[in-house]
């Protein structure tokens, strides 16, 4: 069993770290209450092609040079690499690599899909990051070429296990690959570190030389984590002098907000003073043994109409030698025009540096942006999913707190919905809204029961929508109901910590606050319309006339319509487990003697039909 090292310190009697399928077995013997796991990413699939000694164009001349920077998607540029590699590039999943973006190796591969879904515990070769061919014909030893690169082990993933590995293999004459660097999993520690490995062998020099990253662990998630960054290749080097003349942009850019990543626009305008951060910042890292002096500038614009909001220049900055630095300007409340219903804001640092390598475009990693959403939902996270978060209990229950600056409707909640070893897809749940008291989510006002559906894209989230716009004051808390055995399992950002006092659960009575959570689960509540009243039905529109409720119902089940005449209530599997003909004016009945489930409630007046899922608790 491959039990998370890295989770000493963090694991308490409410959090557990979830590494495979048998620990999650053992997790209820452990007490915890909201448990966080690793993710599958996407459903969608990608065909893979990685062939050894693969050209998919002509061969590249020295240097080369890739920090990851010119990487617009989350999968590696092809002007350098080989598509189809299952590496994820990322600039969230560490938090102290050398510069903007790095590639991230794990079990899974380029769609984010595991590479075994069979056996949690197979282990093999997962993601391999293969160079474009590089002319290297007419060099020989003396030439002094270098591949050098930084490295490291877990960041915000999975620290790799004794047996696993990272390797570099080159491509020979012979067209063969040939392991030249291996970093075995149980010498590591979680920092960043600088390679160099020399390239003297005559059998390396030709004009389509190729090398390749390889990673060896678990093969069923995002297990066994390696991250690669700052990868050079050139000749006329020496690990002597490791220095690269660069200054880089590092971080994400923090939030315009100051609670939130995003919010609706209308809600922003009550208040913008209370609700725009003080500043927002970044910083940059000097990966050259002698200080620079460079220029900052920072513009807030509306990326639809190019309206900006925000410019600062800061000159004369003072970067120490090998050191990084923070970058921040003070932000100020934003006035938008009153016509306008959203903005999509775009805040960029840009440094202006000398950085230099002949025939190498440092300038890549010069420039740093983030997204801010003023639009018409609210959000703690930065859309980006590095772990998954479960209720471990069956009708255990998680709510997370939104505050309104002015009473509004709640049009439905977009979920990021990621999987743990197993596709639930089809799986019942049900969406909440609560209301507030005292700082704890209180009545309930609505409730919809939904299917876990898994959305088409990386970090993509599903939308689920209430039959009528929810009306709500000013407090409020959105979360799911967990009806199966099986968890659901929710986004789970480990970057932005704007969300993690947000978070409540319930396995019983008693709602209490989680405290233990380094992060913001991925749950984002939207605006609706104008209110229809209070939705307190669990089914589409249209297919509902009479309510049943409280949905889970305990002890005793009441209904809305005065009128049924019959109503015959089955088991999830079809079987008629009692019937009821409502006396006049009746309007509940007791449910107490069936047992704990999901059932079907089939009601009639006489004219019409009535359907309805209900959940009977104990």
């Amino acid at each position: 069993m491959k039990i998370n090292r890295s989770s000493k310190g963090f694991i308490t009697h409410r959090i557990l770290i979830w590494i495979c399928a048998l620990v999650l077995a053992h997790s209820t013997a452990l007490r915890a209450q909201i448990s966080i796991v690793p993710i599958d990413q996407a459903r969608f699939q990608v065909t893979e092609d990685d062939e050894a000694g693969l050209r998919t164009q002509a061969s590249l001349n020295l240097p080369f040079f890739d920090d990851f920077s010119t990487t617009k998607t989350l999968a590696p540029n092809t002007n350098y690499w080989l598509p189809g590699s299952g590496v994820y590039i990322n600039n969230t999943l560490t938090s102290s690599h050398p510069s903007m973006n790095i590639a991230t190796f794990d079990g899974l591969n380029a769609a984010g899909v595991p590479y075994n879904l069979v056996n949690p515990l197979n282990q093999g070769y997962t993601d391999t990051l293969t160079s474009q061919p590089v002319n290297l014909a007419g060099k020989v030893a003396a030439d002094s070429v270098y591949l050098s690169f930084y490295w490291a082990a877990k960041g915000l993933g999975e620290l790799p296990d004794s047996s696993d590995f990272l390797r570099l293999e080159f491509f020979s004459k012979t067209k063969e690959w040939v392991p030249v660097w291996t970093q075995l999993g149980y010498q590591v520690d979680t920092l960043f570190h600088q390679q160099f490995v020399v390239i003297k062998d005559a059998n390396y020099f030709h004009d389509a030389f190729q090398f390749r990253f390889r990673s060896y662990g678990r093969s069923s998630g995002p297990y066994d984590t390696w991250h690669l960054d700052y990868v050079y290749l050139n000749a006329k080097r020496s690990a002597k002098q490791p220095y690269l003349f660069d200054v880089a942009m590092r971080k994400p850019v923090s939030s315009v907000l100051k609670k939130y990543t995003a919010m609706p626009l209308r809600q922003y305008r009550v208040n913008p003073a209370a609700v725009t951060a003080d500043s927002v910042k970044t910083d940059i890292v000097n990966h050259f043994n002698n200080f620079n002096i460079l220029t900052s500038t920072f513009t807030l614009t509306d990326a639809q109409r190019g309206t900006e909001y925000l410019r600062n220049v800061q000159r004369s900055i003072y970067v120490e030698s090998l050191k990084s630095q923070r970058l921040g300007v003070k932000t100020s409340a934003l006035n938008p025009a009153a016509q306008l219903d959203s903005l999509n804001l775009i805040s960029k640092f840009y440094i202006t540096t000398t950085d230099t390598i002949p025939g190498a475009n440092l300038k890549t990693n010069d420039t740093i942006t983030a997204r801010t959403a003023l639009s018409d939902y609210f959000a703690y996270d930065d859309g980006s999913a590095e772990y998954g978060v479960q209720v471990n209990q069956k009708l255990g229950r998680v709510a997370i707190q939104y505050v309104l600056t002015r009473a509004d409707t709640i049009g439905g909640i977009r979920m990021s919905m990621v999987s743990f070893n197993k596709d639930i897809s089809g799986q019942g749940f049900t969406i909440q809204i609560y209301g507030n008291k005292g700082g704890k989510p209180d009545q309930m006002i609505a409730q919809r029961s939904v299917a876990v559906r898994y959305p088409a894209v990386r970090d993509g989230f599903v939308d689920y929508a209430f039959t009528t716009p929810v009306a709500v004051s000013d407090t409020f808390y959105v979360g799911w109901l967990q009806i199966n055995d099986q968890p659901v399992t929710v986004g789970f950002d480990r970057n932005s910590l704007l969300g993690r006092n947000a978070v409540y659960y319930n396995l019983g009575t008693e709602w209490a606050k989680e405290t233990t959570l380094k992060g913001s689960i991925m749950v984002r509540p939207y605006l609706g319309k104008r209110a229809q009243g209070v939705v307190t039905g669990n089914e589409p529109a249209g297919q509902i006339s009479a309510i049943f409720y409280p949905n889970p119902a305990k002890g005793e089940v009441h209904w809305n319509n005065k009128s049924l005449r019959r109503i015959d209530i089955y088991s999830s599997g079809g079987k008629l487990m009692h019937s009821l003909t409502p006396a006049r004016e009746q309007q509940s009945a007791p449910v107490g003697h069936l047992s704990e489930g999901i059932y079907l409630f089939k009601a009639t007046d006489g004219k019409r039909s009535f359907v309805q899922k209900m959940l009977i608790s104990k």
